[in-house]
């Protein structure tokens, strides 16, 4: 029997997806449960959003499958890069910086776990 996925992604995210990545590497084969317990003690301002992620994948797990969120687990978790936001800060002598704000996409995908 084949194993049911449930997928949720959230886009655009104005965190850079370097700084994500730190975060979904702690969670990534975890329960649902003990991920998100698990995120709300991490001191990084990405765990907000991810967490938000798996729970919107859960929610579509429950409400669409009718899956407990108990029998779940992350099996895919990843944060690719979204658009760039660039504009330039004016420097001396005529010169001038560029800023670049990196946002990301970060897409979570559910498993039922087959015991």
């Amino acid at each position: 029997m084949d194993a049911l996925e449930v997928r949720a992604v959230a886009k655009d995210i104005r965190i850079s997806p370097q700084k994500v990545r730190r975060v979904i590497d702690v969670v990534r084969g975890m329960s649902v449960n003990d991920a998100l317990a698990q995120l709300e003690f991490l001191p990084h301002r990405a765990s907000g959003p991810v967490s938000k992620a798996i729970r919107s994948a859960a929610a579509n797990a429950e409400e669409n499958l009718g899956l407990s969120r108990d029998e779940m687990f992350v099996a895919t978790i990843f944060a690719d890069e979204a658009q760039t936001r660039r504009w330039r800060r004016f420097g001396a002598r005529g010169r001038f910086k560029p800023i670049l704000r990196r946002g990301s996409h970060i897409t979570v995908i559910l498993r039922e776990r087959n015991y």
